[in-house]
């Protein structure tokens, strides 16, 4: 056998024990007469030892070895007289008798470490070795391990994991699918699926009435952290049941996985928010509920004092800040660059300081009294010490500058900690969102969303006033999944595409399969779809969730390591009847 043991495994029990141990050499260290040797595999690392006494020619062999031969090592444990309590094996090491080399290495790029000198490119181009790197590695083993949990406890609940194409057919809404040519279909084309969204309700036609699966999904949309063109979804789907099922169901799986994998257990029931008060007090439908700092509508206490900032504003918003009315004029010109930043929307700050002596200071008090300021005070629930950042502008725009804001400070106050959770449910989206370019409503969610049971009679009178029987699961600010009740009612969906602008011919064309799918007795249900991969990041205490997948995309959509996406040949194009500008160019 190639080993007996891991490098991961052994410990003082095992002293005196005849083994045999694989790996990586990870570091070698000369110390005049003994040669020290740190093998390193998935588990962990042991030291080796070799003695220039009592085996020179084995030491001599040793010394020169580089870092990241694959080696075999046979020997006896012994205790260590100098003990790493850092590392599992740190109290034994290995003296060793014989040595082999499995396979040399050539001089990696960067060092295998956890501080490595690779950056982010170079690491990515040699993803491989980056996953070597501990922090890496145990990144892919808490993927490994939340997977399995969510098997246990989906198959514990009744549900069934089953399959779906990755080959289907494009549809309208959502981000841009990639489409796959067929050679035996010319002119024909795949997509490769956003989400399983209509198949998982097929199955739901189909009678499985608990489905789930842990599926690869895939959308051409632009990237930052918590986005890769492939990803990976818990993809689920219940019959027969309520939202109240599904979200105490799905609450019951991220209890379970924060307990099995974090030890973590919460004590009271997840909250749950409308969307228009997650928008209201925070700016957004996926707030960070880890601090305060609500946002307050200002705009009836302060217009009509003649401030024009104010006054020509639709709506004046601001949060508190704790304990920070000490903030120099340097530090609130620095929030004032950053509210000014053209992705926040806001032309600037007013601020307010409520000294610790209980005096007002405001950047405006030039056009309010003591006495309205204190007023704003009441208003922000302010204590003393604290301070107060006001925007203005256009609503719709300030409401996520507030969220911005809010943010920033939460960061710069170290109130946002990677070991606290705060979910909550987000309830009662829109159903529809306008579109002002092309005059007509779009689905927010998608055209099988349910509205609303009460909702129903808005559909043709004020469709913007109807909320979706949908939700989001938010954790830290973090949306980690999202579904709805879905429609089952012929009736209802065909009211359904008539408001998002659909004619019948497009409806057969584009959904025909799915309708005529539900004249066959289609029942009650809905679902919920999780980005398994957002989960994983953010139980490991990232933002990025490129890390938490074995071979990501850069932030421009290519694998440096396999260097895609590549010109293919024009054989291939000529089988699939492909003709591209580079051909054209080159008949010119």
């Amino acid at each position: 056998m190639y080993r007996t043991h891991t490098c991961g495994e052994l410990r003082t029990g095992d002293t005196g024990k005849e083994v045999i141990l694989c790996g990586w050499i990870q570091i070698s260290r000369d110390l005049g007469g003994m040669t020290f040797i740190d093998l390193r595999d998935r588990y962990g690392i042991t030291q080796l030892v070799f003695n220039m006494e009592t085996n020179p020619g084995l030491c001599t062999q040793a010394r020169k070895l580089g870092r990241e031969f694959v080696v075999q090592a046979r020997g006896t444990v012994r205790e260590r007289s100098n003990k790493n309590l850092k590392i599992p094996t740190g109290e034994i090491e290995i003296d060793v008798a014989q040595l082999l080399v499995l396979n040399p290495s050539e001089l990696p790029p960067f060092t295998i470490e956890e501080d490595t000198d690779g950056g982010d490119e170079l690491r990515m181009k040699y993803r491989y070795l980056d996953l070597r790197r501990p922090s890496v590695r145990d990144n892919m083993i808490l993927r490994h391990r939340m997977a399995r949990e969510v098997r246990n406890y989906m198959d514990s609940a009744g549900f069934i994991e089953i399959e779906t194409p990755f080959l289907i057919r494009s549809t309208p809404e959502g981000a841009r699918d990639f489409i796959v040519p067929s050679r035996m279909q010319p002119g024909s084309f795949y997509a490769l699926p956003q989400s399983p969204q209509t198949l998982k309700q097929l199955l739901m036609v189909s009678g499985f009435d608990r489905y789930f699966q842990i599926v690869r999904c895939f959308r051409d949309e632009d990237l930052r952290a918590d986005r890769q063109p492939e990803f990976t979804q818990i993809d689920c789907e219940m019959s027969f049941v309520t939202r109240d099922d599904i979200l105490d169901t799905f609450e019951g799986l991220i209890r379970h996985l924060f307990k099995s994998v974090k030890g973590i257990e919460f004590s009271e029931p997840f909250r749950r928010m409308t969307y228009d008060e997650a928008m209201e007090s925070y700016g957004t439908d996926k707030p960070d509920l880890r601090f305060g700092m609500e946002i307050r509508d200002l705009t009836a206490i302060v217009k009509g004092h003649g401030f024009p900032l104010f006054d020509n504003s639709e709506y004046i918003g601001a949060v508190n800040i704790p304990g920070c009315s000490g903030f120099s004029r340097k530090q609130l010109d620095e929030l004032t660059d950053f509210v000014r930043r053209p992705q926040s929307g806001a032309p600037g700050l007013v601020w307010l300081k409520y000294g610790t002596d209980g005096t007002l200071r405001s950047s405006a008090d030039k056009f309010y009294s003591a006495e309205d300021l204190m007023l704003w005070v009441e208003k922000m629930q302010s204590h003393r010490g604290d301070l107060v950042l006001l925007l203005f502008g256009d609503r719709d725009k300030i409401l996520p500058a507030l969220s911005g804001l809010r943010l920033e400070m939460g960061s710069r106050l170290n109130l946002r900690k990677k070991d606290v959770f705060m979910p909550l449910w987000v309830v009662d989206f829109p159903l529809f969102e306008w579109d002002e370019e092309e005059k007509r409503f779009y689905a927010m969610h998608h055209p099988f969303t349910s509205p609303i049971p009460g909702d129903i009679q808005l559909m043709e009178t004020d469709p913007s006033a109807v909320k979706a029987d949908a939700y989001d699961l938010v954790i830290n600010g973090v949306e980690t999944g999202g579904g709805s009740v879905r429609i089952h009612d012929a009736s209802l969906q065909k009211l359904m595409f008539k408001t998002l602008g659909f004619t019948e011919e497009e409806v057969t064309e584009q959904f025909g399969f799915i309708t005529e799918a539900f004249r066959y007795g289609a029942p009650p249900h809905g679902g919920i779809a999780f980005g398994f991969d957002r989960l994983v990041a953010l139980f490991g205490g990232q933002d990025s969730i490129r890390d938490f997948i074995a071979f990501p995309k850069n932030n421009s959509g290519r694998d440096v390591m396999l260097d895609t996406p590549a010109p293919v040949s024009e054989i291939q194009l000529k089988e699939l009847m492909i003709e591209t500008g580079r051909k054209k160019q080159g008949r010119e």
